[in-house]
């Protein structure tokens, strides 16, 4: 269990995040058009997991937003958005910001916060991903993790373009 803050409230999470080296487990997500996705749908690409508690707040909408930017340029590179909001609301927000270069994924369907030790497990955002963000290379190891100490700061864009472009 991770302990994490809200507001500078302690709050906790349903493990840690998968160790820099590892492979990552894979995972069945829902894309926009309901469809579910996996590790696989991306194979052999890099992949930067954006993981947040809702598309709807300031700084998760930021944090789409900056690495949408940043995957322009990154090659061989995926971006995935993965939050418990419904696909629906997934797309509205992409739709309405322009997004184009990142794949948004919802978690309403799956365990997929639980396993991967990133679940809320106490406060007001109970049960919702807490903001992390994990960078794999093209084979599923993972080169990167980041959760954020306190849900409502950005995470480290720099550390995270770094580790994918040392690859």
């Amino acid at each position: 269990m991770a302990s994490i803050k809200l507001k500078g409230n302690p709050i906790h999470t349903s493990g840690e995040l998968p160790n820099v080296g590892s492979i990552i487990p894979d995972f069945k997500l829902v894309k926009s058009d309901l469809s579910e996705a996996s590790l696989t749908t991306f194979a052999g690409k890099k992949k930067v997991l954006n993981i947040f508690p809702s598309i709807d707040t300031g700084t998760c909408a930021m944090s789409v937003r900056h690495f949408n930017k940043d995957a322009a340029s990154a090659k061989n590179t995926v971006v995935i958005n993965i939050s418990a909001d419904l696909p629906f609301a997934q797309k509205r927000f992409c739709g309405a910001e322009g997004i184009t270069n990142a794949e948004t994924l919802s978690t309403f369907r799956s365990t997929f916060a639980k396993d991967y030790g990133l679940q809320i497990q106490d406060g007001p955002l109970a049960g919702l991903c807490s903001r992390s963000v994990i960078v794999l290379d093209e084979n599923n190891k993972v080169i990167y993790t980041e959760q954020v100490s306190d849900i409502v700061n950005e995470p480290n864009y720099d550390a995270a373009m770094k580790a994918l472009n040392n690859q």
